[in-house]
């Protein structure tokens, strides 16, 4: 896994933004099972996580992609993954400070993102879905949308995907 560093998120571990979330912070705890499959050829799948609320502009949380590839060549697939680049995708710049990030191989990969830092933002009460969406190439493309709803005190959910996403649960607590 590589890490890339731009300016902002250097300014923001200079302020803390790695030591733990402040009393009341909202925490997001996630959960996303990328399945080891049996196929030919094998590509870790490009993965977008990001929360809708009727009324609001989505929010992209994590994106997942192949960030080494040279002359920013990685982005040109994240069309790919067709929900989220129509919902908000093509409108980012990459790599996004906060967002972005490698693809991952098989297994349980886990997210802890804290309201009002990077890509999270602070939640107000309401209804929410939190979706996560996987394509992969030569193979191919699913997505996960868990509703919940956020009381400002605690919310979970959880799905399992069938093909290209394993199970995709979530904790959010104050």
């Amino acid at each position: 896994m590589h890490i890339r560093l731009t300016g902002l998120t250097a300014a923001a571990i200079g302020a803390g933004g790695l030591f733990p979330a402040a009393a009341g912070a909202q925490t997001l705890d996630l959960s996303v099972e990328i399945p080891r499959l049996k196929v030919a050829e094998y590509h870790k799948p490009y993965v977008a996580v990001w929360l809708e609320k009727t009324g609001t502009t989505p929010r992209t949380l994590s994106v997942w992609y192949d960030v080494d590839k040279r002359g920013g060549e990685g982005t040109k697939w994240l069309r790919d993954v067709r929900q989220w680049w129509r919902t908000s995708g093509r409108g980012m710049t990459f790599p996004a400070d906060g967002v972005s990030g490698a693809t991952r191989a098989p297994g349980a990969q886990r997210l802890q993102l804290v309201g009002g830092r990077g890509s999270m933002p602070r939640l107000t009460p309401g209804e929410y879905t939190l979706v996560v969406e996987a394509a992969r190439e030569v193979g191919g493309r699913e997505m996960v949308r868990i509703p919940f709803s956020w009381n400002g005190t605690a919310a979970k959910g959880a799905l399992k995907g069938s093909t290209e996403l394993g199970a995709v649960s979530f904790t959010l607590k104050r």
